[in-house]
């Protein structure tokens, strides 16, 4: 019987072992999986940066803010950053992408966007809607708190008279 508790003692030891010391083992794996991982993040950050830029760009062009002269040569160089970031991640991790070109795909992106801004709505309001507005707000404020009972110390509301709580005069 004793030999038999020795056995078992010893797979408890090692089942407990291995289980302690896989981190070690599977370190060197999961660090260069890593390391590629905050790269694919990074780049994707720049690609998401340079997005933006091409919708500010085209949005700053429509309003004349940028000479017509200057537009395209900016829109150019921001296109091969893109291009560039693109080949990087389809080397790090290569995707599917349709035969698409790698310019096309960042002006898919840009367009998408553009789409997605001007489903917002523009909220015209005149001056009543503001008015009936600033209304709301002015009942909803008189709502929020007005300080605290001197007696019990529990908050009070602004038009609340008494304290809810012990029934005290507050005004």
């Amino acid at each position: 019987m004793e030999l038999g508790s020795f056995f078992l003692a010893l797979a408890v030891f090692l089942a407990v072992g291995l289980y302690v010391g896989q981190p070690f083992f599977e370190r060197g794996g999961r660090r260069r999986s890593s390391a590629e991982a905050h790269e694919v993040s990074a780049l994707m950050a720049e690609r998401d940066r340079v997005v933006n830029a091409l919708q500010e760009l085209d949005f700053d062009f429509q309003l004349n803010k940028i000479p017509a002269e200057d537009y395209p040569a900016q829109r150019a160089e921001l296109l091969k950053k893109g291009a560039d970031v693109l080949k990087q991640l389809d080397a790090l991790a290569p995707a599917t992408t349709n035969g698409k070109a790698t310019v096309d795909r960042i002006e898919s992106a840009v367009a998408a966007r553009r789409a997605d801004l001007s489903n917002a709505p523009i909220a015209v309001r005149t001056d009543d809607d503001v008015e009936a507005l600033i209304a709301t707000r002015r009942k909803a404020r008189k709502d929020k708190s007005g300080g605290f009972c001197p007696r019990c110390g529990k908050p009070a509301l602004a038009s609340d008279r008494f304290c809810p709580h012990c029934g005290k005069s507050i005004a």
